[in-house]
């Protein structure tokens, strides 16, 4: 499992609908542990989403997905892996 930082921009003009759709998604995958955090940024022009998935492939499959990708609501995506190595929810390193 690695986990991923997924950046987006949105497409303002159709945020406020399809939001409640978005979220209900995300909380989904938070509560199957494949979401650590997500949320939009301070000045609402996109959000950032801390996912753990088995690879890219299966990362693109998730996140495609979403509500917000179905409905055309992200304008930019940018994918990296990420290695956390601090927090309270970081797996402790042997």
């Amino acid at each position: 499992m690695a986990w991923y930082l997924v950046e987006i921009r949105y497409v303002q003009e159709k945020l406020a609908d399809v939001r409640p759709r978005h979220r209900d998604y995300l909380k989904e995958h938070a509560a199957a542990g494949r979401v650590a955090v997500a949320g939009p940024l301070a000045d609402d022009s996109g959000g950032v989403t801390l996912w753990q998935a088995e690879d890219e492939a299966a990362l693109a499959e998730l996140i495609d997905n979403d509500p917000y990708a179905l409905e055309g609501v992200v304008a930019e995506r940018t994918v990296r892996e990420f290695k956390p190595v601090l927090g309270d929810w970081v797996p402790a390193q042997g």
